[in-house]
């Protein structure tokens, strides 16, 4: 980086008033620290990458649950039989969760 020998050199007070006043003047400035953006308009021009899938529907099939299943009475996800590790009453409870 160059250095200008012949400019005038501010003392260490100097350089310290002018950052005082620096940052009282940023401190006086409402809007320094908020950023002008309007959400809705962000959210709209947000594109997710690939195909527009917006008119798309997603069809499942749901089964019910069948015989050597059960569903756990804390993760509330039906799993098979095998998963079972407790039984407290009528209510059942996975592998997972005990």
């Amino acid at each position: 980086m160059a250095t200008d020998y012949d400019a005038p050199r501010k003392t260490e007070e100097e350089l310290s008033e002018d950052s005082l006043e620096e940052l009282k003047s940023r401190r006086n400035d409402k809007n320094s620290g908020k950023v002008d953006e309007d959400e809705v308009e962000a959210a709209e021009s947000f594109e997710l990458p690939g195909a527009d899938l917006s008119h798309e529907e997603l069809t499942v099939r749901v089964l019910p649950r069948q015989s050597n299943e059960f569903t756990c009475s804390s993760c509330f996800l039906v799993k098979s039989t095998s998963q079972l590790a407790e039984t407290k009453g009528d209510k059942q409870y996975c592998v997972d969760c005990v």
